[in-house]
């Protein structure tokens, strides 16, 4: 694939790019030690359910019944849900890139996600997403997620433009590996730093060839 193809389109990834990850392991184990529930028995009762509340075949209340409120607890679903939205986290600085690329060039942006209906509700309005978002390719809106090609497929059928001209911005090294096997270019975002000379090596350049160094990302 020729590198000199000129790109029209960012596909992003949110949890591990833009955002923190917004349910995962390590909040998971937050919400235990905080409000004193067992791990083991949550995080295996987790793993038999996230699958399908990503693909919205559950209800956010149908999660928090099977995961934390089989039993009674000393605090309200309100109290743990809070505690959940709380854990998202912006990183600024690859927002501010993204939102600065669509810009200069005039880019589509597209997210290719996984996650809960309600989580990715809560970050597209708490973090202003959809100022530069054009659309949420999301588990729970197409009932697929990721490492499933046919989520990138419909993607590809949304965006309406070629693959080739189209990068996509990833921290999971085999979405990457799906999505290049579709002939979408892809970056394995690990840090700012690498990402931003990635996408310079492609033609997506802000200033006098350098991008900026912006805010350091929210802890």
């Amino acid at each position: 694939m020729k590198k000199n193809t000129p790109i029209t389109t960012l596909f992003v990834d949110v949890g591990g790019v833009l955002l923190t990850n917004g349910w995962d392991h390590h909040a998971r184990r937050r919400a235990a030690k905080h409000f004193q529930l067992n791990w083991a028995e949550m995080q295996a009762r987790h793993e038999l359910n996230f699958e399908i509340q990503e693909e919205d075949k559950i209800t956010f209340q149908e999660y928090l019944d099977r995961v934390v409120f089989w039993k009674k607890r000393p605090f309200t679903r309100a109290e743990f849900r809070q505690f959940m939205f709380a854990q998202s986290k912006p990183f600024t600085e690859m927002i501010e890139l993204v939102r600065s690329l669509k810009t200069k060039f005039k880019l589509k942006v597209f997210v290719v996600s996984n996650e809960a209906r309600e989580v990715n509700a809560y970050r597209i309005r708490q973090f202003k997403l959809a100022e530069f978002v054009d659309a949420f390719i999301s588990s729970c809106f197409v009932r697929l997620r990721k490492p499933d090609g046919d989520i990138f497929r419909l993607a590809l059928d949304i965006a309406q433009v070629p693959a080739r001209q189209i990068v996509y911005i990833e921290n999971t090294p085999l979405f990457v590996q799906v999505a290049e096997g579709l002939g979408i270019r892809s970056i394995l975002h690990t840090d700012y730093q690498s990402t931003c000379a990635q996408l310079s090596s492609l033609g997506l350049r802000l200033g006098a060839g350098i991008i900026p160094q912006l805010k350091k990302p929210s802890a």
